[in-house]
């Protein structure tokens, strides 16, 4: 039995990160600290002071535990991580983490090329953004290789030399793999794509307009239309990047939107004094502060993303600015200022920012009560279709998911007030069934979930637990099967054998993939003529397919992944591990060199080359 009174007189007086877990031995809240004795013990003394919030978590807490640290910046770090990993009830919590794309230009490399990357790594390449949309970055690769014939290949060169590729031949890259490309020529090429990435996009466009009027006056007037399309891009790509700041600094500019029910937070990200983009999240933090939302915001965002400017600009003050810009600074690897400007053109900008936060807030608030209404409306004909004594309030949706009974799965999909409750999904792998037998699987399934719930039920009731409900505790309204009559069927008599009732439905498709009737209670409902319904059942189908499918993919692709890799002599699994971890996809090591192979931890030049002959002889077969 974990005596609370007696841990925390074993508290030390150190830094570090400390765990709230409940009774049901799970993390509702992390936190970190300079001194663990003080911080923790604090939560268990007076509580005239404390917020609602905090009055709440502290009712459920059963145990703590805790991790030392070596100073508070450490203790900043594991805490990020941890909320990441675990994604407590009581924590504030970034729930839409984005991973933003780059341009990379590999300075590293004699023969440079530009790629589009998600990763920033010190490799010696030049990164640009973040980018906000994906379709930006290879819109820009693609111009700036149709003006400049770079390399896009990941040969050797400096090593091997070797017979030029097709894009040499159709004038594409200037091929430096032949040996007959002069490196002066190459880097000025090079050193002119990091001109406009860097936003000099007016020198570029005046040396293409340049080259447009000499073909122009060549006669070579297609030649000259490419240019003139090109210069038509370069125009585009200025227009959306209005210049914000007269001195040419990379800043993050954040504020944030306090509603009754949510929190906006706006970032405006600003590259070379120029507004590249901007970004907002909706954080259900109603309950907390503006400091604690700010300051749990820049921690969460900052410890994913690839970049961090030199300036972070934030309409709150946050108690622990000195710790964050310790820690940002180590992770950029140069001095990261945070800054609460009071007056002046920064104080401008950030009005600015806040002001869009309040305009988004708004537009989401509005766009909530129009989702309810439709949901509300959609749950009420549903269940009077169904004739169910009330609207279906939660909902559970299960799906099958097979090759030929290879890898089966199923997918349990929530659905509470008419939206999407993730933290309730649940993915199960089938078995006990083998081959493709879906009424089997669905069976299994489904004696799983609820067999789960029953055993939860009664040890809740054992402890005397009422209100605070389990992992599968949570019965449904209404049971919605991916299926038709015979999955129906075989759903209710595992319901039947567990003396448990819930309507269940199945979902009958078209020959769009569309849900168009319901078979229940033996007949077959068209739900098509209904709008509202017909479009929510079909949104809780397609998720159910999704995640399904999704897992079933992942499943899919780990065994593939594993199976290739074990195939090769002398790879086992630390170095198999090394090496995804290193290159992230197959697809990455099946083309790397073995100088590349040899950069992996753990990998020696023997191991390299195995490595680099299986795939190249898997090629040729």
């Amino acid at each position: 039995m974990f005596d609370i009174k007696e841990q925390l007189k074993k508290l030390p007086q150190k830094p570090g990160v400390y765990l709230m877990k409940d009774e049901k031995d799970e993390i509702i809240y992390v936190g970190k600290a300079i001194s663990l004795k003080n911080r923790v013990r604090q939560y268990f003394q007076s509580s005239k002071n404390q917020p609602p919030k905090v009055l709440a978590m502290i009712s459920n807490i059963c145990e703590f535990e805790y991790i030392i640290t070596d100073s508070e910046v450490e203790a900043l770090i594991l805490e990020s991580n941890l909320i990441k990993k675990h994604r407590p009830k009581y924590n504030i919590l970034l729930r839409d983490d984005k991973q933003y794309p780059y341009i990379k230009v590999t300075l590293g490399e004699k023969y440079p090329r530009i790629l589009k990357t998600r990763r920033i790594i010190k490799d010696g390449a030049k990164y640009f953004g973040p980018y906000i949309h994906v379709g930006a970055v290879n819109q820009t690769i693609e111009m700036l290789k149709k003006i400049y014939p770079i390399r896009s290949c990941n040969k050797n060169i400096e090593k091997n030399k070797d017979r030029p590729c097709l894009n040499f031949h159709i004038h594409k890259c200037i091929g430096p793999c032949t040996g007959n490309v002069d490196d002066k020529i190459y880097m000025k090429m090079i050193d002119e794509i990091v001109l406009f990435l860097s936003g000099k996009y007016e020198a570029l466009a005046k040396k293409i307009e340049e080259k447009m009027k000499e073909e122009a006056l060549n006669m070579n007037f297609e030649k000259a239309a490419e240019y003139r399309d090109q210069i038509s891009a370069i125009h585009s790509i200025m227009e959306k990047q209005k210049i914000v700041l007269s001195s040419e600094v990379d800043q993050d500019l954040i504020a944030l939107a306090k509603g009754v029910e949510d929190v906006c937070v706006m970032i405006f990200f600003v590259r070379g004094g120029k507004l590249i983009g901007r970004e907002h999240y909706i954080i259900d933090a109603k309950q907390d502060s503006r400091e604690e939302i700010m300051s749990a915001f820049i921690k969460q965002f900052y410890a994913e993303v690839a970049f961090v400017p030199k300036e972070i600009l934030i309409d709150e003050k946050i108690e622990d600015e000195e710790l964050i810009s310790t820690w940002l600074s180590t992770k950029k690897d140069g001095k990261v200022i945070i800054k609460h400007p009071q007056k002046g053109e920064k104080k401008a900008l950030l009005d600015l920012v806040y002001k869009n936060a309040v305009e988004v807030l708004e537009q989401f608030r509005e766009k909530l009560i129009r989702d309810k209404k439709k949901s509300e409306g959609a749950m009420n004909e549903l269940g009077e279709s169904l004739r169910l004594k009330n609207p279906p309030y939660r909902i559970e949706s299960f799906d099958i998911s097979n090759i030929q009974g290879v890898h089966s799965v199923a997918s349990m999909v929530v659905f509470e007030n008419g939206k999407p409750k993730y933290s309730d999904y649940r993915r199960f792998k089938i078995k006990t069934i083998e081959g493709p037998n879906d009424y089997g699987s669905m069976q299994e399934v489904i004696y799983r979930r609820f067999k789960r719930g029953i055993k939860e039920k009664e040890e809740m009731k054992e402890k005397g637990i009422i209100d605070d409900l389990g992992k599968f505790s949570k019965f449904p309204d209404l049971l919605l099967i991916d299926g038709g009559q015979g999955h129906v069927n075989a759903v209710l008599e595992v319901l039947y054998a567990l003396g448990i009732s819930i309507p269940t439905a199945g979902m009958v498709k078209d020959d769009h993939h569309r849900t168009k009737d319901l078979f229940y209670e033996n007949k077959l409902l068209s739900i098509y003529e209904k709008k509202d319904v017909f479009q929510f059942v079909g949104k809780i189908q397609e998720e159910t397919h999704r995640f399904a499918i999704n897992y079933h993919k992942s499943l899919r692709g780990k065994t593939m992944t594993q199976s290739i890799l074990e195939e090769i002599p002398g790879i086992g699994e630390k170095r198999k591990k090394a090496l995804l971890k290193h290159f992230e996809s197959i697809k990455k090591i099946k083309d790397a060199s073995i100088q590349e192979l040899c950069e992996v931890e753990g990998m020696n030049q023997r191991a390299a080359k195995g490595i680099y002959e299986y795939f190249k002889k898997s090629k040729k077969t």
